[in-house]
């Protein structure tokens, strides 16, 4: 079984790629950009494109048939690694229950330099 979702990103379809794929009881989300109806929210705010980007996540997570507590890794890329916790909040806003493995990174930019952050969200289903 493989189950696609798509958040309907314009970058998808040139790209190749889906906001989340489940095969049997994985899902992977692909790395998530702080992109609404194709243009970047949340400007200059790190906490808000943060929440927005695992917001998102979660929504592809539960079209593919998963719940935020089947989450079991996140990873929180940012372009100035000493705001982190402007992104921690968020995260913690969301996962201080769940608890996931989580690694923060810095990387030197994004495809548009008004993203500030990307997330990727992996899961296992508990039941298929």
């Amino acid at each position: 079984m493989r189950k696609l979702v798509s958040s309907g990103s314009p970058l998808e379809e040139p790209i190749g790629f889906s906001r989340a794929c489940r095969v049997a009881n994985m899902i992977s989300v692909s790395g998530t950009a702080p992109i609404k109806n194709g243009e970047t929210t949340c400007i200059g705010d790190v906490y808000g494109q943060t929440k927005y980007c695992l917001d998102l996540s979660i929504q592809a997570i539960e079209e593919a048939g998963g719940r935020p507590t089947d989450i079991i890794r996140t990873r929180i890329m940012l372009t100035d690694i000493s705001r982190w916790e402007e992104a921690a909040k968020a995260h913690g806003e969301l996962f201080s229950q769940i608890k996931p493995a989580c690694t923060f990174v810095e990387v030197s930019r994004f495809i548009t330099p008004d993203w500030l952050v990307e997330t990727e969200v992996d899961c296992v289903l508990e039941q298929v």
